[in-house]
């Protein structure tokens, strides 16, 4: 059985901003954050923007894969909203979701690139002291 920090799974949404759409997008994303931050599982969502090549990545840490579907049944119309704003580009996943996770981002790859990960090695530190304390 793996602990938890085996478990964790974190992916990278690589979107391409709509032209003209960028504050809608902002808009969006913040949106989008303020409701996952308030409602949903994720250890850490982040987002950043590359506006010179029209692109933003969001970074999303999960527990375990039932984090990832409870995060797909909590927050459809928050995605949706974003979604309004851009195209997904790719998605890459890190660690091992399980195979309900994984027939989910099979069926995705059929319109997007989607490279699952397995992981090697790692921790998770947040709020922690940093080790030269």
């Amino acid at each position: 059985m793996p602990t938890e920090r085996e478990a964790t799974i974190l992916f990278h949404n690589t979107m391409r901003v709509t032209e003209g759409h960028w504050e809608g997008f902002r808009l969006a994303a913040r949106r989008a954050v303020d409701f996952t931050e308030r409602h949903t599982p994720q250890i850490m969502v982040d987002f950043f923007t590359d506006e010179a090549n029209m692109l933003a990545h969001s970074f999303q840490l999960y527990a375990d894969s039932a984090s990832i579907r409870a995060h797909w049944r909590m927050s459809g119309a928050v995605i949706n909203d974003v979604m309004d704003h851009c195209s997904v580009e790719r998605l890459d996943v890190y660690g091992e979701p399980d195979a309900q996770v994984t027939r989910a981002l099979e069926a995705f790859r059929v319109d997007v690139p989607v490279t699952v990960h397995p992981r090697l090695a790692g921790f998770t530190r947040f709020g922690g002291p940093s080790p030269d304390r």
